[in-house]
């Protein structure tokens, strides 16, 4: 695959996702895309909604495609992820709901919960994610729901 067709992906943790964070990194990179890891850079305790904030406001912007958030067990991150306006993030344990979230609701943020889904699910759902496309049609009306009132 041509690399230069793949889509930029943000990475954004907190500490109890930054060892699953280095594990996705890696592997995106591996297949030929672009990362920007906005961090953190250790293992450190630090706060959760300052990444998703940060991961939020390059794919806002344009500098990503999409973004993955890790936390524990990925519930703060979504939820501090969907206060941004244009960000519908998708908080997935298995592979099924990162395809059919991409598919339906074009998702374009996910989160994980490194203490509840193991390396090889994460991958298997990062994978589910990116291989994903959004279908249009009838969710077209739908999504547009989702816009700020």
């Amino acid at each position: 695959m041509d690399t230069q067709t793949l889509p930029v992906i943000a990475l954004g943790s907190d500490h109890a996702g930054f060892a699953l964070k280095l594990v996705i990194a890696n592997a995106l990179r591996a297949a030929g895309h672009e990362v920007h890891d906005l961090g953190p850079d250790s293992p450190e305790r630090v706060d959760y909604p300052d990444y998703a904030h940060a991961v939020c406001r390059v794919v806002q912007a344009g500098q990503a495609r999409f973004g993955v958030l890790i936390c524990g067990s990925g519930v703060g991150m979504s939820i501090a992820a969907n206060r941004h306006s244009g960000i519908r993030c998708v908080l997935a344990a298995e592979p099924v709901t990162a395809r059919l979230s991409r598919a339906h609701n074009d998702a374009n943020v996910l989160a994980l919960g490194a203490r509840l889904t193991g390396e090889d699910m994460a991958l298997e759902i990062l994978r589910a994610f990116l291989g994903g496309s959004y279908e249009g049609g009838r969710h077209d009306q739908r999504l547009a729901k989702l816009a700020p009132a």
